[in-house]
């Protein structure tokens, strides 16, 4: 008996489905006249160090990179896109809220 060293990760009649896991986690970006950002302040499980969030916002992959770009231009620091979130190194909230506002986004402030 020969010893088959592939293992099936999921099998259906519609093949593998992570490969339309991966299609569909592609959202369509909503106006930004039409959505409310969230800004928080975080710095648990960074050492200290203090992060500005958005949250609550529906814009495609490339939109949400393209958004994070610009908050880290105006706000003049280092920042990333992870899991539908955008964090800003530091303490931005006010000066993100400003760019957020300019682009037609409603913004609401939370957290100390």
């Amino acid at each position: 008996m020969r010893k088959n060293n592939a293992r099936t990760i999921w099998s259906s009649n519609d093949g593998d489905q992570r490969k339309n896991e991966q299609r569909r986690s592609k959202t369509k970006s909503l106006p930004p006249q039409q959505q409310t950002a969230y800004l928080h302040r975080d710095s648990g499980g960074r050492g200290g160090k203090v992060v500005s969030i958005v949250k609550n916002l529906t814009l495609s992959e490339e939109d949400m990179k393209s958004l994070a770009k610009k908050l880290k231009q105006e706000c003049g620091t280092g920042g990333t896109v992870k899991d539908g979130l955008i964090e800003i190194q530091g303490e931005h909230r006010q000066k993100m809220a400003d760019v957020l506002g300019k682009l037609g986004y409603k913004v609401k402030i939370a957290g100390g």
